[in-house]
């Protein structure tokens, strides 16, 4: 018991540090802004996969348009994967707007594992910008999205660059847990990024060089894992150029997506970003993975151990119960956490969700055991596929 304790109290103080360091990590990352008189002269293309989205795709698109960039500068290219409804005839209806539409299914003729790398690199393919920005058709962009993108590229010269994305969410348990759970992910990707500590990125906001990608060849090498079209990119690319690849630290540059609404679906999401962690390259990110999934599998453990035991124990000559140490752990784990999250918050305009933060910490304590267990054994299901 007591080798117990003294490993719970070791992963706690490692725990604690990490996530200080990631507070001051994201603080120390510049706001970027623009001015009014920049004009931008990056060609973009924008590549957005579709399937069965025939309830946000006109939303995104029209969010898109609402973006006042030069035409003459910009292609958006919509990827219909195989919709069962409605989402190429909604597109249809843009195409005098600068948007092209493409049918994956002219495209792949056999059963493949990952429909949605290949939309891209079907996208890129036909591409003249100089610059690729991924995002996905159930996203809507700020208006000054595009002219942030390309002054940030223009005045920092980056191959990659990882941007902010931000979970829209209703009065529901789960869309206000998912939602605290990503604006914790995104701090830390921005954080990460910033400090050259590890490769991380969303799909739903990012940006590339169109050369970059083919320098690095795609998506070969990944291209028979289902998910990964961002972070696994991003590696290959941070290979290539580690000085060259950022973060956008922007108000104006925050995609909002859309929360799922199921648990079933929640842990369908979260599963499928676990699952590529034993095909991703950047081995840094590993030592940090099992930490936290200890840390949270001893927060787990030692309340079922105070079942069973109802010894106290000492420590610098102060007698605890069990239960007791368990709960100034918890605590310091919250402060900690919440000292992180706070500056985040701010940044994501989420601070009225902090009230909702330390009543989640059992349930996200038991998700991420969950969701890191079956991401490496199980399966899960995504755009009506199943994925093994």
């Amino acid at each position: 018991m007591q080798a117990f304790i003294l490993i719970a109290i070791t992963l706690n103080v490692l725990y604690i540090s990490l996530i200080i360091y990631y507070r001051f990590a994201f603080t120390a990352i510049p706001n970027f802004s623009i001015f009014n008189s920049q004009f931008p002269t990056t060609s973009l293309s924008i590549i957005i996969p579709a399937r069965n989205e025939e309830q946000h795709i006109k939303n995104c698109l029209h969010s898109i348009l609402q973006n006042n960039y030069p035409t003459y500068l910009l292609e958006i290219i919509v990827v219909d994967d195989h919709s069962e409804d409605d989402t190429a005839d909604i597109v249809k209806k843009y195409i005098s707007q600068n948007v092209q539409l493409i049918s994956l299914s002219e495209h792949v003729s056999t059963k493949i594992n990952s429909y949605k790398k290949k939309a891209i690199e079907v996208a890129v393919a036909q591409a003249t910008g100089t610059l690729i920005i991924t995002t996905d058709a159930d996203c809507i962009v700020p208006p000054k999205w595009l002219q942030t993108i390309a002054a940030f590229y223009e005045e920092k010269n980056p191959a990659f660059i990882a941007a902010p994305v931000s979970i829209n969410f209703g009065r529901s348990f789960i869309q206000i847990f998912q939602s605290l759970d990503f604006m914790t992910l995104q701090g830390i990707t921005a954080a990460v990024v910033n400090k050259k500590q590890m490769t991380m990125c969303n799909g739903a906001n990012m940006v590339y060089e169109r050369t970059a990608f083919y320098e690095v060849g795609g998506f070969a090498g990944i291209d028979t894992i289902a998910s990964g079209d961002d972070m696994l990119l991003m590696h290959k690319i941070y290979k290539q150029y580690p000085d060259r690849v950022l973060f956008l630290k922007s108000e104006n540059a925050i995609v909002k997506t859309a929360a799922v609404k199921t648990t079933k679906d929640f842990f369908n999401q979260r599963i499928r970003w676990a699952s590529k962690a034993e095909k991703y390259d950047d081995k840094r990110i590993l030592p940090v993975l099992v930490l936290v999934y200890f840390f949270n599998v001893v927060m787990l453990i030692t309340p079922i151990i105070i079942i069973f035991q109802k010894t106290s124990i000492s420590i610098l000559n102060t007698q605890y119960t069990i239960l007791s140490l368990w709960l100034i752990l918890l605590l310091l784990k919250t402060v900690a956490e919440l000292f992180f999250i706070f500056p985040v918050a701010d940044f994501f305009n989420k601070k009225s969700l902090l009230w909702f933060f330390p009543f989640m910490q059992p349930f996200h304590i038991c998700y991420t055991i969950i969701a890191g267990w079956l991401g490496k054994f199980g399966k899960y299901s995504w755009k009506e596929r199943n994925v093994e």
